[in-house]
């Protein structure tokens, strides 16, 4: 998913064909490991589309992406790419490319459609996925499969506000993981949780851009409910990964963890220490919220306890040791990037919801510097050296292999199939981030284990609808037609030729 792209519409796109305007050296191709994996990510709600096919139930997406008046630029993804029934002409895409792994989510409510720990199983939506992980590992492709990718079962959210209630959330993940693990584990060797949960807690319980848009409704309380969604996340994360390493980890041999999202962030006034903390700060708020209890075991970060009070829920002394025990079992950090941005500390009192830090982001720094050319969407600049700067930074805090989850852009005026096929926007930003990770392993001693483009096609991109594309495959939504772009092939033969002259 792009993080932010249901934030912007497609007027904000901004022609920029051009090189890096003296912001970023030129691709240099530079080497990876040879046991360096690459492959493509989807998420299901994006692509699938069925959206009522075979039993399945209806997820809080499909009730979003339907309200009047429309928050989704009057789209929906009923059918989308139609992924559901295409899945095997997708599979051979994939294998075209040459791809080692396919990072796909599995759509709660297709296997359990009313989603409850005593509701009953969807066999049909199990065998989809079945069918699938088949097919993958038939080609020699690996699943790497996301249990929740903002998709949460209608019914659960109008039984007890889903997230908001975090033992009833608990206990009904629980049961729903403990049945992907039972059906898929023994041919899924690697699973996320939660795909990043920041947007979970923020965009769609804060400020409701994305599903369910809970503070549009009567009632809500903005300045804590975002805090308790992310408390149910963690303990969810928690529990699922406790089974795991109880119930399955020692026969199916597989590895868990999570995926968070965030941008680097520059000090918007180099010379100013209050920006220089802000910077700091803005990436605590972001990430460390959810990798300090996840990846560390410890309580939320001493900055936001300090500055939330209250608004931030207790850890009991259970749930304490739960996330000690479970730290090390994370096997890896997830990292979905996308770009950098300035950070500027405010002096002028924060709104009483504010969950940033009292902090403001740009583009744009004191001086007047861009943090690199636009691409389709205005927030997404590229920005390499942030990139292997985040790099660096989740290393020294974590001390977990990476593995980059989600990184890519949308072209500017990406328009028609003529137009989206030559990206070479596209393909300069692939190459100067797959440059920032060689840097990063080779000088820095940041060990990340593989890069997953998102996405493997242009899909639904949540609340923008249709009008953004980060696809290295066009999809035609008339006639649903795949056609490759060049940057599919660039990655295809850039990872022959990277990995050939690491090894």
């Amino acid at each position: 998913m792009s993080q932010e792209a249901s934030m912007f519409s497609a007027a904000d796109a901004v022609v920029n064909y051009g090189p890096s305007s003296g912001h970023e050296p030129p691709v240099e191709d530079l080497p990876l490991p040879a046991d360096f994996a690459w492959g493509t990510a989807t998420a299901a709600y994006q692509i699938e589309g069925g959206a009522s096919q075979d039993g399945k139930g209806k997820s809080i997406w499909d009730t979003y992406s339907h309200l009047e008046p429309s928050h989704t630029n009057g789209e929906n993804a009923d059918i989308s790419c139609d992924h559901y029934n295409r899945m095997p002409e997708d599979v051979e895409l994939m294998n075209s490319l040459g791809v080692d792994v396919y990072r796909f989510s599995i759509s709660w409510s297709r296997v359990i459609p009313l989603g409850g720990r005593n509701d009953p199983v969807n066999e049909k939506g199990v065998a989809f996925y079945n069918g699938l992980i088949d097919r993958l590992l038939a080609h020699g492709i690996a699943p790497v499969v996301t249990l929740y990718h903002w998709d949460a079962p209608q019914e659960i959210y109008n039984r007890y506000g889903a997230f908001l209630n975090t033992e009833e959330f608990r206990a009904d993940f629980e049961r729903y993981a403990r049945l992907c693990f039972t059906r898929f584990g023994d041919r899924v060797k690697k699973w996320v949780t939660f795909n990043e949960p920041y947007i979970i807690s923020i965009f769609a319980h804060l400020n409701g851009t994305l599903a369910p848009g809970h503070c549009r409704e009567a009632g809500t309380d903005t300045k804590t409910e975002p805090w308790r969604v992310g408390h149910t996340i963690i303990l969810s994360h928690a529990a699922v990964v406790d089974m795991y390493a109880q119930d399955f980890g020692p026969s199916q041999k597989g590895d868990i963890s999570i995926v968070l999202n965030g941008h680097f962030y520059e000090p918007y006034d180099a010379a100013s220490p209050a920006d220089r903390d802000a910077a700091e700060r803005r990436m605590v708020f972001y990430m460390g919220w959810f990798a300090d209890p996840v990846l560390l075991g410890t309580d939320y970060p001493a900055e936001m306890r300090a500055y939330l009070g209250a608004r931030l829920p207790e850890f009991t002394a259970d749930e304490r040791a739960l996330l000690r025990r479970t730290a090390p079992i994370n096997a890896f950090y997830g990292m979905n990037h996308y770009s950098t941005k300035y950070a500027r500390a405010l002096s002028e009192p924060p709104a009483a919801d504010d969950w940033t830090g009292n902090i403001e982001e740009s583009s744009v720094n004191s001086e007047g510097k861009e943090t690199g050319p636009v691409s389709g969407l205005g927030w997404l600049r590229v920005a390499p050296s942030g990139f292997r700067k985040l790099l660096n930074w989740v290393w020294k805090r974590y001390r977990v292999p990476i593995i980059i989850t989600e990184n890519g852009c949308p072209c500017p005026g990406e328009d028609d199939v003529v137009t989206a096929v030559d990206d070479k926007f596209r393909q300069r930003y692939l190459g100067l981030y797959l440059d920032a990770i060689s840097r990063a392993i080779y000088e820095d001693g940041v060990v990340v284990k593989g890069y997953y483009v998102w996405s493997l096609m242009d899909n639904y991109e949540w609340s923008a609808g249709y009008s953004a594309r980060f696809g290295i495959v066009h999809v035609d939504f008339k006639t649903l037609q795949r056609t490759p772009k060049n940057s599919a092939y660039y990655l295809r033969d850039t990872f022959r030729s990277r990995r050939k002259a690491a090894s």
